[in-house]
């Protein structure tokens, strides 16, 4: 999954969960105290939410955050550890 997946799946979300609760973009911006705008750039994946707009949306749908996340998942990458490596290893009486 790209990054610019990641913004097109939370639109989704976002749009689904306005509209099970009947409400707006106006009404929904209303309740989080953003501008309405910010709505439709989330909803049109044009913008990313920072924490605290998550936070607020959630709050304004009354919904829990899987809802809004549903479908985005993040795979970690493999992680290295550090060790010395001998390049002469050296003999028993040294």
């Amino acid at each position: 999954m790209r990054d610019d997946d990641v913004a097109h799946i939370f639109a989704r979300n976002l749009k689904r969960c306005r509209r099970l609760m009947h409400m707006s973009q106006a009404q929904v911006a209303a309740r989080a105290d953003l501008h309405h705008t910010e709505i439709s750039m989330l909803e049109r994946a044009i913008r990313e939410p920072r924490l605290s707009t998550l936070v607020k949306l959630l709050a304004s749908l009354e919904v829990e955050p899987e809802e809004l996340l549903r479908d985005i998942e993040w795979l970690p990458g493999s992680a290295r550890f550090g060790a010395f490596r001998v390049e002469t290893p050296l003999k028993p009486d040294e």
